[in-house]
This record gives structure tokens, sequence and C-alpha cells, in this order.
């Protein structure tokens, strides 16, 4: 028996793609393992228990619970799916000792599944296959099986890493087993067994000086800052002094553990003290950050920081100067809006905040559009008013030679639309690597393609496809620059004045392409209220009305037939928008606008060219 292995403890990460079940199989691994009374009213998905997370369906933040299974406590790390947010996962991958890789048994292996287990097998992290969901209508767990077994070999996994336990499961009924058919379907005991056997113990010397690295911060109405850590080695107690290392300057300063909690269930429960091996929560420490160490003032030895890999697109957030501005937002000022920004920045380790030339713009650089649409939903729900522009790629310039960064994108799309897609996919730079049969009357495509390319492109995909296709891409490094690609293929139509849109002007403008709005909303001179049939921008007046005779004409006075506005969300916005044109976010509304507001000013730029 060795010394420093904590056998008591079991640490782990679940991993897999979005929506493939991660968040309902935690759920169902704390109800089985008796973390809830039996009377206990519990919603589905609790551990999604951000607004966001639980309206979209997706995890955005990791989480931390811990569950206890016949004499072990669990410790186990939610994290996200979506690659956006493959920060999130990066840094919370050092405080496991093992993972469970979630497949679905009928969509397969898919990018994030990709990135996350490449991760995961870099740390050497011990993998446990999941083939989720074998209750689902067309699964096909042993197909999924090879499609993974490819996967680890594609990514170098060592001999160890490929001899990987395999467990068939349904976490939204709760059962798992060894059998692909899910044998007698009746509990989830199978994975339990699976990760008390199979994953690892964590290995941390208790008697050794204590050190820890910050992998999570978050604040609390009570206690303030409070991290969440594992501990490397040693023991911590409350009352302890300790120093910390800041990650980014490297600068040590001494502290002292006000509060120390471990976790049960979903709940954090107060400690006086914890050794090497558990998760753990401390307070008490004031600007405490991400990548910090924590360490004994007898042993001050800072743990390197995991790379995370760097934003790929940007935007410029300004302030809201619209003729609307200040009339819904609580926090308007340049002021307001740097400070959240900056603010994001202790939390959001993937993100990068700097000013600009001008005071009142920022810009924000993100690992994708949901990464950087998450933050302009959170603000926006929170009171702030502002404005953003176009995103924009982050381009690297490498001995003298522009490169871009790549995605890999991967759509598994209806037969009757695979020709559509690959000539847009084309036009954009796209380069297909793969293209094989998918499921019934599915073709799945993979393409290499520039990040820009894939800027605006994904409501032009929906309707290419019907509705039908499914589409999802990767950060897959950088290349050389691959040329231009053709902007937006239709233009913008322009309200002419301000004041209220009336079916009048409503009923002549539909003629000139899709409208934004309907009769009785306010508009600017400036603000964008459709989108124009041609590659070109129409100024047109939505605020006309008829002019009264004493003339009725049999017919001609009948009831104006409006066509329904297209009401666009926040992200179809930011992709609609082109470089001269700005989303105007405010609490209450989403409105496109040009930059130049005047129309006069807009044709001398053009002029101008």
């Amino acid at each position: 028996m060795e010394d420093n292995v904590r056998k008591d403890i079991r640490n782990i990460a679940i991993i897999a793609h979005v929506d493939h079940g991660k968040t309902t199989l935690v759920d169902g691994l704390l109800r089985q393992s008796g973390t809830f009374r039996d009377n206990e009213t519990v919603q589905e998905r609790v551990m999604d228990s951000n607004d966001l997370e639980r309206e979209r369906g997706i995890t955005i933040l990791s989480k931390n619970t811990a569950l206890n299974y016949n004499g072990y406590t669990i410790n186990v790390v939610d994290t996200p799916g979506h690659a956006d947010f493959g920060g999130e996962v990066e840094r919370v991958l050092g405080m496991v000792d093992g993972v469970l890789l979630l497949v679905d048994a009928f969509e397969g292996s898919m990018p994030q599944t990709r990135f996350v287990l490449s991760k995961a097998l870099a740390m050497n992290l011990k993998p446990v296959v999941v083939i989720n969901k074998i209750d689902r209508e067309g699964a096909r767990p042993l197909e999924v099986l090879d499609e993974v077994l490819e996967l680890f070999m594609d990514l170098g996994a060592d001999e160890s890493q490929l001899d990987f336990p395999v467990i068939y499961a349904s976490s939204r009924d709760g059962y798992a087993s060894c059998e692909p058919d899910g044998g007698d379907r009746k509990d989830l005991r199978p994975l339990f067994e699976a990760i008390i056997n199979e994953i690892p113990a964590p290995k941390a010397d208790v008697n050794a000086p204590f050190r820890m690295l910050v992998s999570n911060v978050t604040s609390d109405d009570y206690v303030g800052r409070i991290a969440v850590a594992r501990v490397d080695r040693g023991k911590i107690s409350v009352g302890q002094p300790v120093v910390v290392c800041n990650a980014k300057d490297g600068t040590q300063r001494n502290a002292k553990i006000s509060y120390l909690y471990k976790f049960q269930g979903l709940k954090r429960v107060e400690t006086q003290d914890a050794m090497g091996g558990d998760i753990i929560v401390i307070a008490g420490i004031p600007d405490i950050n991400i990548g910090d160490t924590v360490c004994s003032p007898d042993a001050v030895d800072p743990i390197p920081f995991v790379n995370i890999d760097e934003p790929t697109i940007s935007m410029n957030f300004s302030v809201n100067n619209s003729p609307f501005a200040g009339q819904e937002g609580i926090y308007v000022t340049s002021r307001h809006i740097r400070e959240r920004l900056y603010k994001e920045l202790e939390t959001n380790v993937s993100m990068r905040v700097e000013d600009t030339d001008t005071p009142d713009t920022i810009k924000v650089s993100g690992r994708g559009e949901l990464h950087l649409s998450i933050l302009i939903e959170t603000m926006r729900r929170q009171g702030y008013e502002f404005q953003v522009s176009r995103a924009r790629v982050i381009y690297k310039e490498i001995q003298g030679v522009l490169y871009e960064p790549m995605e890999l994108l991967t759509i598994d799309t209806p037969e009757d639309s695979v020709g559509i897609i690959i000539e847009k996919i084309g036009r954009r730079k796209g380069e297909m690597i793969n293209m094989h049969p998918a499921l019934e009357n599915y073709v799945r495509l993979e393409f290499r393609i520039p990040s820009r390319g894939l800027i605006g492109y994904r409501s032009e995909f929906l309707t290419d496809t019907r509705g039908n296709g499914i589409m999802n891409h990767i950060f897959d490094g950088f290349e050389p620059y691959r040329g231009d690609i053709e902007a937006r293929q239709r233009g913008s139509l322009v309200a002419w004045e301000q004041g209220e849109a009336v079916a009048y002007g409503l009923f002549n403008a539909q003629e000139r392409g899709k409208l934004f709005i309907g009769p009785g909303e306010k508009v600017y001179e400036g603000m964008i209220v459709g989108e124009c049939a041609r590659n070109e921008d129409l100024v047109i007046n939505v605020c006309k009305r008829k002019h009264i005779t004493n003339i009725r004409a049999s017919g001609s006075d009948e009831a104006l037939k409006l066509t329904p506005p297209v009401e666009l969300s926040l992200e179809q916005a930011l992709e609609f928008i082109s470089d001269d044109e700005l989303v105007e976010i405010t609490p209450k509304s989403i409105r496109l606008r040009k930059k130049i507001l005047n129309t006069e000013q807009r044709a001398k730029m053009r002029a101008k060219g």
C-alpha cells in the first residue's frame, strides 16, 4: 500500500460533445448515490444553474459536485460541450485523474469529442468510455465504439489508454450496463463500479508542505471571492497562513485561510481541514485568480498553469450613441462597460480584453461567436446598454507570412442538400477532407475552412437544408491566408427618418426584401429595418403614411396585407451585420444600425470609396 495514494477518493471530469447527455448523467449519478432525499423535489439538469444554460440546454460553466458511493467520495466536474467554451474544459482537467468520455450512440464521435479527448490524453488521464442514449431510436452502439477506437488511435493514444473500459448507458432513464443492449436496465451501478475500479486514486503526499493550484473562481455575497482547487500535496486547515503566487506576474503575498469547504452533492459544506487529493473551496483571500498557486510559507513552489488556447475572433464593444441611447439600460457609460468587461477576465480565462485608441471602444477577443454572444446576452440581462461591431478573426504573422485561424467543420445533411453546401463552402475557401454516409438518407461532410468563412454562414446553412442539417465546428490551428472571401450577398434596408413604422410604409417596403420590424415599432435614421433582395443598401421610408383624400375606390382601400417580420435572435443579428454596421444591445431590444446614421454622410463616404 502506497502512503501517498488517497484510496477513498476518485476525481473525474465528464467530457463530451454538446448535447450528448453529460449534465443528465450527473443528475442520475446524484439521484442514485442518495444525494437527494426521497421526498426532495429536484429540477432536471440540476447542474445547469445559470439561466442561459437552462434556456439553451447547454453547459457554459464547468461545475463541481461530489457524491458518496460505498464509502468512496467521487468528485465530479461537469464540463461544457461546446468548442467555444474549451477554456473551461482545459483548466479543470488539472483537478482530475480520469475522465468519463460520453458519446451519443446515435450521432457517434463529433468534433468536440476529438478536442476534449486530445486534451485529456495529453494530460495522461485515464478514460472510461460511456456510450450514452442506447435507448434512442436508430442507436448503433457497436459502430460508435469502433469510431471511438479509431479516434483514440488518430490521437496517438498509448496501449494503456487504448485498453479503455466501455459502459453502455441511458442517462435519461438512469441505467448502465456492460452489454450493448443495456442488460437488465436497472440502475447506474455498473458505471459507479467502473469509476471506482478503473479511475486511479489521486496520488498526493499528505506529509509534504501544502500546495494547490486554483482552477476556478467565483464570488459569494457573504464570504467574498472563493477559489476552487485540488490539493496537490500536504494538509490545509482553517486559519492557516499561506503564500499566494500570482500566475501572471510571479508576485507573492501572504494570506490566511478564513473558510474551508468541501463539496457534498450540490452544496458546499464547511470543514476544518483537508488533505492532498481533496477538491476544496477556500475563502478569505481577496484578489485570488485562476492559475494562482496557494502554498505553505515553508515551501513556496508555484505550479505551472495549463496553457490555454488563444482566442480566434474579436469584436469591438462601444458606448451606445444611437438616438435611442440611454432609454432602456441602467449601465450605459464607457466606465461601466470597461469595468464589467475587465471583471469578466477574472473567471473567463480564454477571453482577452484590451483598450483601443478610442476611449469609448474596447476590443474583446474570444474563442468563437457563441463565446462572445453569451457574454453579450449576460451583460444585457444585467442592465448594460452598448453596441458591438461585426466579429473579425485574429490573424498571426509568422516569418513574414500572414496566417489565419482554421476550423474543422462537420456537417450532417440530407442527401438533396449536399450540392449546394459543397458549392457554398467552396466559395468560402473551404476544402473538403471527407464525405461518407451518416444516418438514414443523410451524408456527413468534413471540411477545413477559415474561421472567417463561417461568420454569417449558419442562417444560410439552415435555409439551404430546410432546418434539417446539423453543423459543428472546432478550432484546428493556423494556416497561411487563403485569399479574399466574398462578402454578404444581399444589402440592407435602411430607415430614412426617425419616427414610428406604419403599415402603409411597411407594405411598400416589403416588396424590396425581408423586413425585421412590424407596425408601431420606433425607428431612427440609419437603423436597419430589413434585408434587401439585391446586393445593395436601399434607403426606405417605413414611416410614410397614405395621404387622405375624399375619393374612395372599390377594393383599393382594403386592409393592407403585411408579411410577418423576421425576428432576429442575438446570434442571427451578429451574423447578419457587415463591416459598416453595428448591433445595438439594450436590456429590452436588439437593433441593427449603420455606423454612420446620416444618409448623406454615408453616400459621401461611399463616393470617397
